[in-house]
């Protein structure tokens, strides 16, 4: 009778934020953008300047894209990418190193457009400001040593980066950010992958740690409808699994890579794991999730480990009720007994975003679960019905 009650409690707080909170976040709804840009995708099919229909960017399975990069020579790769730079740039299953080049070219392309629209006396002055701010954002990652691996302008715009060499890591990691990220705002999200990078490189340097930020799908703005729903998750879902496809038909480490997902992350990473496999990858850990819209470890794929990190007692997410209803809210607590996640420490993290910063055990435990040491993961205090702790059955 008690937790009924608890769980009718926590209904009516969620209904009650949302009646508070839907009328001014409908004005900051976000329109997902999903799959090619139209117009790039349309003059890529109409393209036969090899002689043959181009693969359907929209369609193809990364494996079978994959296969036709590899039939064609070094001139004909470099000759697409010259070409259609925006959809070769952003291609599940094309070759890393091609997909760098293109997207080189895309951001030149659309650094100039922007920096045309900075001096165009028809738009407003804030029209102008944004295309400022757009042009820096693209010539930063002009600059040396950024290794871009898809790039959507569209709408508050998209970015995949990675930081090591895809070509030589026995070991990778994906980190999924949450709200309020995208093209122009993702320093936060570079920050937890560089610094899992840094932990990965000093723990195990032979191992040569790639760590990819990847900004690849429409998040939400502020804590309003769209971070309350699971509907940008769902349409973000189908790109994170097409991308782990492309990775694993393009790259070739030690195990498949670890994926860390990040607040609003943690739902996209839930609604995905249905149709996941330990060939796509062979962790998922969650950090100041809200939230899987999972109602048990179980439902992760075959093969995979989910971990959650213990929430930080500064982290606003604890005050976020467990529960689903009506399509609000995320469900059960990852880090909840009930659950059955391996639950790591998170000592010194300190509020939402602090899980990823040097010093942590948090950090530590992450590099470790992505490294596979997971014998040296420090795990949270036990409850007496987890006593087991999270190395329970490895090795």
């Amino acid at each position: 009778m008690g937790r009924f009650k608890r769980t009718l409690a926590a209904c009516a707080l969620v209904t009650t934020m949302a009646a508070g909170t839907v009328g001014w976040a409908a004005g900051d709804m976000q329109t997902a953008v999903t799959g090619p840009p139209p117009g790039a995708a349309a003059a890529w099919t109409a393209d036969h300047v090899l002689g043959r229909q181009l693969p359907d960017p929209a369609a193809t399975a990364p494996a079978r894209a994959a296969q036709f990069f590899a039939g064609l020579t070094a001139a004909q790769r470099e000759l697409l990418a010259a070409r259609h730079p925006l959809v070769v740039g952003s291609l599940d299953g094309a070759p890393p190193e091609l997909r760098y080049t293109a997207n080189t070219r895309a951001l030149t392309a659309e650094r100039d457009r922007e920096l045309a629209r900075t001096a165009d006396p028809e738009l407003s002055g804030g029209a102008r400001r944004q295309a400022r701010e757009r042009a820096a954002t693209y010539g930063r990652l002009l600059t040396p040593g950024h290794r871009v691996l898809a790039f959507d302008p569209r709408g508050r715009g998209q970015v995949v980066e990675v930081y090591g060499d895809l070509r030589t890591a026995r070991r990778i990691a994906v980190v999924v950010p949450g709200s309020d990220t995208d093209l122009t705002s993702y320093t936060t999200a570079a920050r937890m992958a560089r610094n899992l990078r840094a932990e990965m490189a000093r723990r195990a340097p032979a191992d040569h740690p790639a760590v990819i930020a990847w900004v690849g799908y429409t998040t939400p703005v502020g804590v309003g409808y769209d971070a309350a729903t699971g509907h940008l998750a769902e349409q973000g879902a189908p790109r994170l699994i097409r991308f782990l496809d492309g990775m694993a038909a393009t790259t070739h480490p030690a195990t498949p890579p670890a994926v860390f997902c990040h607040s609003y992350g943690s739902v996209l990473c839930g609604i995905a794991a249905h149709r996941l496999t330990g060939r796509q990858l062979s962790d998922l850990v969650v950090a100041a999730s809200p939230g899987m819209r999972l109602d048990r470890a179980g439902q992760v794929p075959v093969g995979a480990r989910l971990w959650a990190a213990d929430r930080d007692p500064t982290d606003w997410v604890r005050r976020i009720p467990a529960v689903e209803l009506f399509g609000l809210g995320h469900g059960a607590d990852p880090t909840g007994s009930s659950f059955g996640a391996r639950v790591v420490s998170s000592d010194r993290a300190e509020g939402h975003t602090g899980y990823f910063v040097p010093g942590t055990a948090s950090l530590r435990n992450f590099a470790d679960i992505a490294l596979g040491r997971y014998r040296a993961v420090t795990c949270a205090h036990p409850a007496p019905d987890t006593a087991k702790g999270c190395h329970h059955g490895l090795s």
